[in-house]
């Protein structure tokens, strides 16, 4: 793979302030395939100065203008999808058909959102005698996980962009090639210099360096909770604003009366989707005592279509490889049914996981209450209805769920006293301007649509 041996910074490829690399892995045959620069805190120093720079000029920029050149960078993505989408397959894992149709697809959808956004978004209001104005605020560190790595670039980047605020990436290490091709088509759509800047590099290094900077005025971050947590702290310490979105343990809940067939089938898929990479995975799957039995024998059936190295990739480390099948194995020494899958290797390279589901499992089991981030499904036994919603609220996360019923009116009342943040109803589609974040500690802020827009403004009043 294609890959540059300098960080991109204020609208140059320049070298690296260090001599150390990143081997970037293919998770599929356990090879090299490229090196990236691991940047230092020096690195991290000049690309923010570099934003700071930039920034006076990109907030004066008018809303029209800002707008034309976020709907370039969704048309200089849109050229290189195919790209796009072999670069992923290649540093994340996961199959072409879906590394086409979701990684390399919604971010032109995303960008294209907001190109309409930036082009008609209300930056100031009439309130009384007073006139608000909605500002950038300044800019923007963004720190990306490596699940859906452009489109967790393009859902921080293209509102900051939107907003008016310049930002400094730090992707994550094990897939800065995708940003690599992101940043190269920041330079097509004609970004001026300084308004994007990239830096490869390690987490313990580079991520902290730009978390901690007094140059850089909102950290926006998604990964794990404990991670979070550190940003927050570090944040909080300097009072800058942060926008967090962290893990998950999502419920899909059917009620009595549901489709359960299909329910159990679209659950199936939710899980396996991206070998089960997904913060917002329904990865609880919460079935009424009656019908228990027979939604887990739909659940082993529709997880054998899903065999690895065909319609699921592996995980993406080693590290990660090792991890899952640590939490299939305390399943397992929990007491837990293993109905399919399992910790054995299903194939002799690559860091692939069997496609697993578990019954009889309790609500104070480890595989029902951490998070796995792999292709684990845990079914869950309930009584009543309170006792679903009792189940589905036990959980110190509160990202996304899924609630299915025989009509969407009482899909829609359960729903409501879910402690999360999105909810999808009787199989609904993702709708990628609907805001995405979560309660607890499922994170801070949200992304996607006329929200994601406003984490990056801030407030000004104006008194006649």
């Amino acid at each position: 793979m294609k890959a540059h041996d300098g960080m991109y910074i204020g609208g140059t490829w320049r070298t690296a302030e260090g001599p150390d690399t990143i081997a970037v892995v293919n998770p599929a045959d356990e090879q090299v395939i490229a090196r990236v620069p691991a940047g230092t805190a020096a690195d991290i120093d000049a690309a923010v100065r570099a934003a700071r720079a930039a920034f006076p000029g990109w907030a004066a920029t008018p809303p029209s203008e800002r707008a034309a050149r976020i709907a370039a960078l969704r048309d200089a993505l849109d050229a290189r999808k195919d790209e796009i989408a072999e670069t992923v397959t290649a540093e994340l894992g996961a199959p072409l058909p879906l590394s086409r149709k979701v990684h390399a697809a919604l971010p032109v959808v995303v960008a294209g959102s907001y190109a309409e956004l930036a082009a008609t978004y209300a930056f100031e209001e009439k309130l009384g005698s007073s006139t608000v104005l909605l500002e950038p605020v300044g800019v923007v560190g963004a720190i990306t996980p490596w699940n859906y790595p452009l489109h967790q670039i393009v859902a921080k980047v293209a509102p900051a962009l939107a907003a008016g605020c310049t930002i400094v990436l730090k992707p994550a290490e094990d897939t800065p090639l995708t940003a690599q091709l992101f940043a190269e088509a920041t330079e097509a759509a004609g970004l001026p210099a300084g308004v994007f800047n990239l830096v490869t590099g390690l987490g313990p290094v580079a991520g902290q360096a730009l978390a901690e900077h007094e140059g850089v005025d909102l950290v926006s971050f998604t990964g794990s909770t404990a991670v979070g947590r550190r940003i927050g702290a570090t944040a909080g310490a300097a009072v800058k604003r942060v926008a967090l979105e962290l893990g998950g343990k999502s419920a899909n809940v059917i009620l009595p009366g549901a489709d359960l067939a299909k329910a159990v089938n679209v659950g199936v898929a939710n899980v396996m989707s991206n070998s089960g990479q997904t913060c917002s995975a329904w990865t609880r799957m919460l079935v009424d005592a009656e019908r228990y039995e027979e939604a887990v024998a739909l659940a082993a059936a529709a997880v054998a279509k899903y065999v690895p190295g065909e319609r699921v990739g592996p995980v993406v480390n080693a590290k990660q490889r090792d991890r899952v099948r640590g939490y299939i194995e305390q399943g397992i020494a929990e007491g837990a049914r293993l109905v399919a899958g399992g910790p054995e290797a299903p194939k002799e390279e690559g860091y692939y996981i069997s496609p697993t589901v578990f019954a009889d499992v309790t609500p104070d089991m480890a595989i029902a209450r951490e998070e796995i981030f792999g292709p684990v499904l845990a079914i869950l036994r309930y009584e009543d209805v309170d006792d679903a919603l009792r189940i589905a609220n036990d959980t110190v996360y509160g990202l996304a769920g899924a609630v299915w019923a025989a009509d969407d009116a009482e899909a829609v009342a359960f729903a409501r006293r879910m402690d999360t943040g999105q909810v999808d109803i009787n199989g609904g589609r993702f709708n990628p301007l609907a805001p995405f974040g979560g309660y607890k500690q499922s994170g801070v802020g949200r992304e996607l649509g006329p929200h994601g827009l406003a984490e990056y403004l801030q407030t000004k009043s104006l008194q006649f």
